[in-house]
């Protein structure tokens, strides 16, 4: 090859390689979740940049890109109860960055954005959150004190992040303080248990007491009944009887007469009896 086809070879070469380089620097995808801050020879563009392909300056302009989708990070926080309780929170937090926040962001904050805002944010909300409440009640109300954190947290935060939830993982207390707060919820238990127990007693009392006085009552009410109408015992032994002559007379212990001694007496009665004696016809004729 001549040097003059060689030296054309070169710099066809070197114009494609150039041509490559410049549409590589001028040229962007921004990805899915994602949007794009650009930055020309240390200057941010007020807008970001959507995801998808674009054009930039070559070599001069840089495109940051951030994520907006929601992101979760677990955190730890220290706090003391209202009696002075050390308590070990452990949490997760959901938050996102909103895409009218990107710009600002990148240019006013350094770093990760839930290391350098959101954390803080959420920890002093924890604790602002329980100073106020005991030990055992944080314990208790759980859900109350994430509520309580989260309403907190994003009041710090403004529009800047947005918190999407927090959730507690674990509350850990000192084995002190565990070991009191099960005695408190043993002692308690017991309570409830003898509680019920005398509830249960008064009930089965008054039970007996109202059955006492309905019986008393239905008596009373049979007395009047029987004494306004003393026919109805007479019906009431006629509707009871089955028609067979009772074998005893008598009941209990004190048995008088059975039917065969009636009989025996009514037969030896008769054999006593002496027949009836005639009247004389006449008397002795007077001398």
């Amino acid at each position: 090859m001549s040097p003059q086809a060689l030296a054309k070879f070169i710099g066809i070469g070197l114009l494609i390689f150039c041509a490559v380089i410049m549409a590589s620097s001028g040229t962007y995808v921004v990805k899915p979740g994602y949007r794009g801050v650009e930055v020309t020879l240390g200057e941010v563009s007020r807008a970001f940049k959507p995801e998808g392909f674009g054009l930039k300056a070559p070599f001069v302009t840089t495109i940051t890109q951030i994520s907006i989708r929601q992101q979760t990070a677990e955190d730890k926080a220290e706090c003391y109860s209202s009696d002075l309780q050390q308590i070990t929170v452990e949490l997760k937090v959901l938050f996102r960055i909103p895409e009218a926040s990107v710009v600002k962001l990148f240019q006013n904050y350094y770093g990760n954005p839930f290391e350098s805002l959101v954390a803080p944010r959420v920890q002093e909300a924890l604790k602002e959150v329980a100073a106020l409440q005991s030990a055992e009640q944080i314990v208790k109300n759980r859900e109350h004190i994430k509520t309580r954190s989260l309403e907190i947290a994003r009041q710090k935060l403004g529009s800047l992040l947005v918190i999407e939830d927090i959730v507690i993982q674990n509350i850990a207390l000192t084995k002190e303080l565990e070991h009191a707060i099960e005695a408190k919820m043993v002692q308690e238990q017991e309570a409830s248990k003898s509680k019920y127990f005398q509830q249960r007693v008064q009930i089965e009392a008054d039970t007996a007491i109202i059955r006492a006085k309905g019986e008393a009552e239905s008596i009373m009410i049979r007395g009047d009944a029987l004494k306004k109408n003393p026919a109805f015992v007479d019906l009431q032994i006629v509707d009871k009887w089955d028609g067979i002559a009772p074998s005893i007379i008598g009941g209990g212990d004190k048995v008088m007469l059975t039917l065969q001694d009636i009989e025996r007496l009514r037969i030896q009665k008769s054999n006593a009896t002496p027949p009836t004696q005639p009247a004389a016809a006449n008397s002795p004729a007077r001398r």
